[in-house]
């Protein structure tokens, strides 16, 4: 028998400003990384992806992306998702590559942020970043829906 369980992971985005010379800043839009069903007798990982697009003004020429530690572990690795009204733990992590070698953080404890840069005249202009989830497997938690939260921020 196959035990599978929804799983859900929140990232909350925040875009920080930064005054330079004439106001500028970036905000942050995101596509969340949806899980699906996690197979806790399945010998391989379950992976998604999603996107943070990076907005940013004119005079701004780049910025730093930075994703914070999980809400529930406190860590970057693992990060982990709190089953709601429960108290098993699942453990994920999101990387900035699609070999996920990479953990996304704040280039603290072996992980890396993300720099994006203009392209072009000083326009307003925008720069999505792809996000790479990954649930190792072997797991053992009981079936429930899963969340923890992020957050992320983009220093022009």
């Amino acid at each position: 028998m196959t035990k599978k369980i929804p799983i859900i992971l929140f990232l909350i985005f925040f875009g920080i400003f930064k005054a330079e010379i004439a106001v500028s800043g970036c905000t942050i839009g995101v596509t969340p990384i949806n899980f699906g069903n996690y197979d806790t007798f399945s010998s391989t990982p379950l992976d998604a992806a999603g996107t943070i697009t990076v907005n940013c003004t004119g005079d701004v020429n780049k910025g730093n992306v930075t994703l914070g530690p999980s809400s529930t572990s406190g860590t970057f690795n693992p990060r982990r998702m709190k089953r709601s009204g429960g108290s098993d733990l699942l453990d994920y992590n999101i990387y900035t590559n699609m070999t996920k070698t990479v953990i996304f953080g704040d280039g603290t404890g072996g992980t890396s942020d993300v720099q994006v840069k203009r392209q072009g005249p000083p326009v307003p202009w925008s720069e999505n970043i792809s996000t790479y989830g990954r649930i190792p497997p072997g797991q053992d938690v009981s079936a429930g829906t899963y969340s923890d939260t992020l957050t992320a921020t983009v220093n022009p």
